[in-house]
């Protein structure tokens, strides 16, 4: 039973990533890549249980593999300075073009649009 609530809950966490990276504003796209980065992470702890349990457990424990969880915590770590750092270009992109609407900032640099050929000063 278990198995099928942690199944059930990283294919919703997977689902709103995937509908957060789909939205038009830059801000919510960074939050679904780091949701789905951090439900890989889960998925992959959760997968690497070989069996065993915790080495810190009373009784006969057999240890589990460090491997896995290293490997998500050096993730983990990653992931949250790669979100950090998207967060801070959406805010300088904001800054400079006053929108974070993906649409909007694609139109303010296309050939004909007029900003780009006036540096900015479009009528």
């Amino acid at each position: 039973m278990t198995e099928v609530v942690l199944a059930a809950v990283l294919g919703l966490l997977f689902a709103l990533g995937t509908f957060l990276i789909l939205r038009r504003d830059v801000v919510r796209v960074v939050w679904g890549v780091s949701i789905v980065s951090q439900s890989a992470n889960v998925y992959l702890v959760t997968m690497g249980d070989i069996g065993g349990v915790a080495p810190v457990a009373p009784g006969e424990a057999t240890p589990t593999d460090p491997l896995v969880q290293a490997l998500v915590l050096t993730a983990i770590v990653i992931g949250f300075g790669t979100t950090a750092l998207a967060l801070v270009l959406t805010y300088r992109v904001y800054e400079e073009h006053g929108t974070i609407d993906v649409y909007e900032l694609g139109r303010s640099g296309a050939p004909g649009s007029g900003k780009a050929e006036h540096g900015g000063d479009a009528e």
